[in-house]
Order: structure tokens, then C-alpha cells, then sequence
């Protein structure tokens, strides 16, 4: 008989409340929820204990992998260094996000986003990983490689979400072209005529690749029961292609408008924790904190900050009246989880996997202090 695990005097978030008393794990799933005292088990002193938290968009691991210009570290211990850091971050689940289609600045390419995944994949079977890894493609379909690109990932079966992208000037993200100049011809250090060529070039390829790309990409991902997802929506034409496309995530909708319309569509909203935390866009684009108070926004993502996301979880409420502690973890764990097909996870009730974070609040930061996969501890 496989024995149990007792987590007792917790305060745990529920899907719609927060209960004080017990969580009783094994064979890696919920097996019973009490509340109030009475078990003899690992004494949580009065914690959260909150949903392993579900990750569906970060860029982060090509951070590790190409830390500086020119430089690639070793693939594997990439992965290991970015695993631990979400991990730690409370993160238990992860779609790693690999770049489909590279720019002309671009340092790396796609035999790279192939050394990635394979080193992901290779992780996963050897047991090295603290946190549940999945692939997240991130299609660029103005790239006129965007196609050959995402041909290296036929047959890989652990690739959840595809996203389709546009970031050519003019488009999407970057609508306003003081922005994309703020962000690109500072990043790239070109002169006037430089960066107008640079702009130009950019947009032809856009007005020629991406429809095609787009249309390609859907039909391919329907084939594979892949999700997937739209970034940058702006417009209700926006979203409207990506209805017809069969889109289910709308990644970062840059406007309120688009928001609404990809809500009133069924497609779950999708914006950045580090925006609820900073109150706006880096971009320049609608906050997320906005678009929480209207009810526009079910899921979360740390983006480029891992434990932004556990922050966010913990802070929305407190910047946007009527949002409670459970709906705003449900952000960072339930809904994302039900958005790409993971139905065993995301909330705490029995049958579940016991995935969990141990959650202390200290001068109104969250801290971690225990992390389970699949009640082992990882953390």
C-alpha cells in the first residue's frame, strides 16, 4: 500500500474559496481535501497552498541557452537552469516557447530551436526535470523561413500550443512605428536611412508570407490537435481571421477591442504578468490590470520574468476591485491548464495530479517555500 502524504494546517485555494485544514496526497494524486483540524501530517503553519501554476508562453530559456551574442552554452544544461528557476517559481508546468521563423537580427536559428527541443524531450524521458515540459511554437509568419522552420517539428508530440505572429512594423504589436523605432533602432543601432530601409524590407515580407504562413500553419496544427493561438491581436478584423482560423488563445490583444471580441468569441485572453505588475505595457499597448477590471482577462503568463507569474497571482486582487485570490490563481493554473487540453491539473480537488506550491505572503511578496509534482517534491 503506497503511503500518504498530509499537508495539514494549510490554508488552501480551491476553485472558488479558500478553506483551512488538509491535503492528502498519493500515487501522485489528491486524494482528499479536509477542512478544519484533525489529521497528523507535515504542518504547513498556516500557508497557502495554491495549484501548481501552469506557464504557457515564456521566453526565457533562450536566455540560457544564448546567454551573450555569439555564445551558446550547452543545450541540456540550459534547459536544466531554466527548469529550475520556473520550478522555484512555483511553475510545475511549462510550454517552453521556440522561435519558428527568425528575423534578420536574429542571433540564433532554427537547428538551434531544434537543439532546444530536442533537449527538452530528451530531459523529460531521462527524469531530469523538476517542472512538466511542453513546446510552444512561436510562429513568425512574416519570416520567409517561417515554413522550413516549422517543418523541423513535424511528428513532436510534445508540442501543446502554436502561436501565429506578425511583428513587422505597422502590424499588431507595433502599430505605432515611434514604438517599433524606440524598441528596434536602438536594439539594432541604425541611422534614419537604416532603419527605413530595415522597415520597408520588413513589411513586404509581411504583406507577401504571412497570409500563406498563417493559412498553412492552422491547417497543419488541426491536423495535429495542436492549439492554437493568435498574438497581438489589435483589431476586430484581427479577430476575426483568428476565429476563422480556429484560434483558441488570444495572446497579448493589444487593445481593448480586440479583448472583447476574442472574449465574446469563447477564445481565452491571454495577457502578461509582468504587465499586471508593472500596470502597463512595455510596448506601450492596453494593460492587463485594465482589461481585469472589465473582465476581459483569464489567463497569465511571466513571459520573460518566471515569478512574475506567482506575483501577479498574488497582487491582481489588489489593484482590481472584485477580483478574489481564487480567481486570480485560476489565471495562473486552471484556465491555462483547460485552454491547451490538460484536464488532470490546475485545480485542487481530489483525483487531480497533486500539483502544488507551498505559499507564504512576506511584506506582500509571495514566497515559496515547497513545490510537488505529482506530490514529489521538486522545490
Amino acid at each position: 500500500m503506497t503511503a500518504e502524504t498530509v499537508l495539514n494546517n494549510a490554508r488552501i485555494v480551491l476553485a472558488d474559496e479558500i478553506v483551512e485544514g488538509s491535503i492528502v496526497l498519493r500515487d501522485g494524486l489528491i486524494t482528499g481535501i479536509d477542512a478544519g483540524a484533525g489529521r497528523t501530517g507535515e504542518d504547513m503553519d498556516g500557508d497557502f497552498i495554491i495549484p501548481g501554476l501552469v506557464e504557457l508562453h515564456t521566453d526565457h530559456l533562450e536566455g540560457h541557452y544564448a546567454p551573450r551574442p555569439k555564445v551558446r552554452w550547452n543545450p541540456i544544461a540550459a534547459v536544466l537552469a531554466h527548469d529550475a528557476q520556473v520550478a522555484t517559481a512555483g511553475i510545475t508546468t511549462v510550454l517552453d516557447a521556440l522561435r519558428v521563423g527568425m528575423d534578420d537580427d536574429a542571433d540564433m536559428n532554427s537547428a538551434d530551436m531544434r537543439k532546444l527541443a530536442d533537449a527538452i524531450e530528451d530531459s523529460v524521458q531521462q527524469d531530469r526535470l523538476r517542472a512538466d515540459h511542453f513546446i510552444h511554437l512561436r510562429c513568425e509568419v512574416s519570416a520567409p523561413d517561417c515554413l522550413a522552420a516549422f517543418a523541423h517539428f513535424d511528428g513532436d508530440d510534445r508540442i501543446k500550443l502554436a502561436s501565429l505572429m506578425d511583428h513587422a512594423p505597422g502590424q499588431r504589436q507595433f502599430v505605432d512605428l515611434e514604438t517599433y523605432a524606440y524598441y528596434y533602432q536602438r536594439k539594432l543601432k541604425l541611422t534614419d536611412r537604416e532603419f527605413q530601409q530595415f522597415c520597408e524590407k520588413r513589411m513586404a515580407e509581411s504583406a507577401t508570407n504571412s497570409g500563406p504562413n498563417r493559412a498553412f500553419i492552422a491547417a497543419a496544427c488541426h491536423q495535429r490537435g495542436i492549439v492554437l493561438a493568435s498574438h497581438d491581436d489589435a483589431t476586430t478584423g484581427h479577430v476575426d481571421e483568428a476565429i476563422e482560423q480556429g484560434v483558441r488563445v488570444a495572446e497579448f490583444p493589444t487593445t481593448k477591442e480586440a479583448a472583447k471580441a476574442s472574449k465574446r468569441a469563447g477564445l481565452g485572453v491571454l495577457m502578461g504578468a509582468p504587465n499586471v505588475m508593472r500596470g502597463a505595457s512595455h510596448s506601450g499597448n492596453v494593460s492587463a490590470r485594465t482589461l481585469a477590471g472589465e473582465g476581459l482577462l483569464d489567463i497569465l503568463s511571466s513571459d520573460y520574468i518566471p515569478f512574475s507569474l506567482i506575483q501577479s497571482a498574488f497582487f491582481l486582487g489588489d489593484v482590481v476591485g472584485g477580483i478574489s485570490l481564487p480567481q486570480a490563481v485560476a489565471m495562473v493554473s486552471k484556465n491555462p491548464a483547460e485552454a491547451v487540453g490538460l484536464a488532470d491539473r490546475g485545480v485542487i480537488e481530489q483525483g487531480r495530479r497533486a500539483d502544488l506550491v507551498r505559499v507564504r505572503l512576506d511584506d506582500h511578496v509571495p514566497v515559496v517555500r515547497t513545490v510537488w509534482r505529482q506530490g514529489r517534491r521538486v522545490a
